[in-house]
């Protein structure tokens, strides 16, 4: 989940979104995903995608076509934790501990 101000120029920033979104759709390990504007604040987006595994997430994003196009949207978004995992009841969580990889 990455959230963006679009300030002056809202087309251009869905356009880019729109983009991205297309790109990491091609890849490997994405389920699916959409892209919003926040209702109380329009000039409030989100690009939302759930993928199989952070792997695949993660391996989406190396790819030399997001690095090329991808990176420079994705590096507008507002600085915040953007991965989150799904809580289902009685499921077992995530352990938050430092990852090396």
């Amino acid at each position: 989940m990455n959230r963006f101000r679009a300030g002056e120029r809202p087309e251009e920033l869905r356009a880019d979104l729109e983009h991205v979104h297309q790109l990491l759709a091609d890849k490997a390990g994405y389920v699916d995903g959409s892209i919003g504007r926040n209702l109380d604040e329009p000039d409030l987006w989100v690009l939302t995608t759930r993928w199989a595994n952070v792997g695949a997430y993660r391996r989406a994003l190396s790819s030399y076509d997001l690095k090329l196009h991808g990176v420079p949207v994705l590096s507008r978004a507002i600085d915040e934790p953007g991965a989150y995992e799904v809580v289902e009841p009685n499921a077992v969580l995530n352990v938050a501990e430092s990852r090396v990889t």
